[in-house]
């Protein structure tokens, strides 16, 4: 009789332990449904909003899947700005950041263009705005922005991603 209580004791945890499986397993399956739906959900709620904003945001999204070139300013810019009575000497070396070999080449063929947007942006700044991380930050975003809207019509996108200062001196 004691082998027949431990063995229906034995019978009868199985199942308990089964019914443990199943339910963790269909609570680990529910979550794993509700996070791919929210995910979906994410996604698909972008490209509907990049359909409505037209190709231009496309072909940036496009341009930012590839990979990273930067295409360095062949010669330093040097320039004066005005200071309370005494001139300073600037000198900012610069390169530009596009995606894909394609824009690189676009990139390097319009060097002249795009050091002329770059000097005037550069010598309309002040020593002030120099003299500052934020003002350097803004005369940046100035140069990006005058970039892109030089090469604009040209090409016909936005083809340069950054202007990064690789090298900084002011006198």
């Amino acid at each position: 009789m004691a082998e027949e209580q431990s063995l229906e004791l034995e019978v009868s945890n199985e199942p308990k332990s089964n019914k443990k499986l199943i339910m963790f397993g269909s609570i680990a399956a529910v979550l794993i449904i509700i996070i791919l739906v929210t995910l979906w959900m994410l996604f698909s709620g972008d490209d509907a909003s990049d359909q409505a904003d037209g190709q231009s945001t496309v072909a940036t999204e496009t341009a930012n899947q590839g990979e990273a070139f930067y295409a360095a300013m062949p010669r330093p810019f040097l320039f004066n700005l005005p200071s309370n009575g005494r001139t300073r000497l600037v000198e900012i070396k610069v390169q530009l950041m596009v995606r894909g070999k394609d824009d690189d080449i676009l990139i390097k063929k319009h060097i002249p263009l795009l050091e002329d947007a770059l000097l005037t942006t550069f010598s309309g700044s002040d020593v002030q705005k120099l003299s500052t991380l934020a003002g350097k930050d803004e005369v940046r975003l100035l140069a990006l922005l005058n970039v892109q809207n030089t090469l604009q019509p040209i090409i016909g996108r936005k083809v340069v991603e950054k202007v990064l200062f690789t090298g900084f001196v002011m006198q």
